[in-house]
């Protein structure tokens, strides 16, 4: 029992150690996913440059998180430091289709697979909002190239049947992504159709016009 109370200091030394890292990893998750929000949001306005030097930022918050934790894998895989990385995957791959840039990889962005894929779903819903300004600005062919990108996305999703706990929840994500397509799609033939309805009433206005 003499080393007892040597064996219990230093395991509360450890433990201190490890609950700053901890904190540390919480913090940098938040600026992580605000800097990524922000880069979304600026790709919506459509402010490009912008959307790269938060994006910059993200990737540098991102690698100091990564390397704190190399001697911490269970601080590493925990749910608040994967959430980050999928948010960071979730920025780049929006940026990347809306801007008909190349789609990262995860080891171009440092990221798990199951977050990298979990991101590509969150992205999805991004694109049905690019689709849906697309459809008020009257901008077709891009709303098209989104949907388009946007059903590729879930039917390669589709094809992933692992169990969650190696996915990090994919099914659930998988599930909203065809939820999401399903209700883009109506929404985006719906505005198609309408202005067909409504160039075909021009142009017979015209010809009695005439």
């Amino acid at each position: 029992m003499d080393n007892l109370h040597h064996t219990i200091a230093a395991i509360l030394d450890e433990l201190e150690t490890k609950n700053a890292v901890r904190d540390a990893t919480l913090a940098r998750s938040r600026t992580l996913i605000r800097h990524c929000a922000n880069s979304i949001r600026a790709v919506h306005r459509g402010e490009f440059a912008d959307a790269e030097d938060l994006l910059q930022a993200a990737r540098d918050v991102a690698a100091e998180m990564v390397r704190d934790l190399a001697a911490y894998p269970d601080i590493y895989f925990a749910g608040y430091t994967q959430d980050a990385l999928k948010e960071l995957a979730e920025a780049h791959i929006t940026y990347a289709i809306i801007a008909n840039k190349p789609v990262p990889t995860p080891k171009e962005l440092a990221v798990e697979p199951a977050a990298y894929l979990n991101g590509i779903g969150e992205a999805a819903g991004e694109l049905r909002r690019f689709v849906l300004d697309c459809i008020r600005r009257g901008q077709v062919a891009e709303g098209e190239r989104a949907l388009e990108a946007m059903d590729v996305i879930y039917s390669h999703l589709a094809t992933v049947d692992y169990p969650d706990a190696i996915t990090g929840g994919l099914r659930r994500t998988t599930d909203m992504v065809r939820g999401v397509l399903e209700r883009t799609r109506g929404d985006f033939t719906t505005a198609v159709r309408q202005d067909q309805l409504q160039e075909a009433l021009r142009d017979l206005e015209r010809k009695l016009g005439r």
